[in-house]
């Protein structure tokens, strides 16, 4: 069947950018990308240069939600495997410098490194190839199905990293130090936050490229509408597989930068519950928004940060508060944003 004219705009959110005008948001951006680059000198300043290492699991973890609304705010895949694409771009930054401190290679083929520029790509190419692999064969279903595929392939994951004694098991694996980066030094909190800062900006940027793209458009239309799109000739599942790739991508992405962050891999990092993590991310903020994964992300890891410092049963209030914005703002914290006036994020 061949392709015909279709409106996109008919696929367009229904959500569309709302409420505040286009200066006043730009302004509002200005000063947050302002606040963001002068974090660490206002931390130092106050005495809290911990809060640097606060924002940077909040930009990486940002780079993840991101990730992850992609193909569940836009596309209409609710995916549990997802932090299997986190974990197994930790893994490969991790074995890749294991490999490079013993003075060997990975499978006698591969040999190790520490080099940034090389570990990065490697995280994302890995992480895209296994979610090539994974969505050729789970979004061939749909609903239900769908979600227990991913979540089936993602404690296949957990398990087999589990089993590899070489790498650590259950206990995980070390890194000494962090990747070099040439030219820079990446050693300091400091100058790694701005590395991730640059990351999260390059993420949010492809992604908003892509949502208000042609493709873009196709795939929410096929959230909204399948049926009808594939009437005009739209095949749902490259799209749909694509956007699958380029998310499982995004994650490889941040749990490579994480595990620079925590210099440890854990098999934990791929275990279901950190997907349902991302998940919560995402529709805490706002799915299908473009901020919104960066704002729940920014709330999960702060409130984290507060209540654990306040009682041990923390997850008791957090779950609260987490019901009462999901609940009472309808659409999370990105339609808040909307009811003050300073349109959709």
């Amino acid at each position: 069947m061949t392709e015909q004219p279709v409106d996109f705009a008919a696929t367009k959110p229904v959500n569309s950018p709302t409420g505040a005008s286009a200066p006043v948001k730009v302004t509002l951006g200005l000063v947050v990308a302002a606040l963001l680059v002068a974090l660490p000198y206002l931390a130092r300043g106050l005495g809290h240069d911990s809060f640097v290492g606060l924002v940077t699991q909040v930009l990486i973890y940002g780079i993840a939600a991101l990730s992850l609304n992609l193909i569940l705010g836009y596309g209409g895949m609710i995916s549990f495997g997802h932090g299997a694409f986190f974990g197994v771009g930790a893994y490969v930054v991790a074995i890749l410098y294991f490999h490079h401190a013993d003075d060997s290679a990975f499978l006698d083929l591969v040999p190790g490194t520490d080099n940034l520029l090389i570990t990065l790509p490697a995280a994302m190419l890995v992480a895209g190839i296994l979610a090539a692999v994974i969505g050729a064969f789970s979004l061939r279903t749909g609903g239900v199905q769908f979600i227990m595929i991913t979540l089936a392939f993602a404690q296949m994951l957990y398990f087999l990293f589990v089993s590899l004694k070489t790498y650590g098991g259950d206990d995980g694996l070390m890194m000494r130090r962090r990747d070099v980066l040439p030219f820079v030094d990446i050693w300091g909190d400091q100058t790694f936050y701005y590395l991730c800062l640059v990351a999260a900006a390059f993420w949010l940027g492809l992604t908003a490229l892509i949502v208000r793209s042609r493709f873009g458009f196709v795939l929410s239309g096929l959230r909204q509408n399948e049926k009808r799109l594939a009437a005009f000739g739209f095949s749902p599942y490259p799209y749909k597989l694509a956007a699958f790739v380029i998310a499982g991508m995004g994650a490889g992405l941040a749990g490579a930068l994480m595990v620079n962050y925590l210099r440890f891999a854990s098999p934990d990092m791929l275990h279901w519950t950190k997907s349902g993590e991302l998940m919560m991310m995402v529709i805490l903020g706002g799915t299908g928004t473009l901020f919104g994964p960066l704002l729940g992300a920014a709330a999960i890891v702060l409130l984290e940060a507060v209540l654990t410092a306040q009682t041990e049963h923390w997850q008791l209030p957090l779950g609260i508060i987490l019901l009462a914005v999901v609940l009472f703002s309808r659409g999370g914290l990105a339609a808040l944003f909307r009811q003050l006036g300073l349109g959709r994020p």
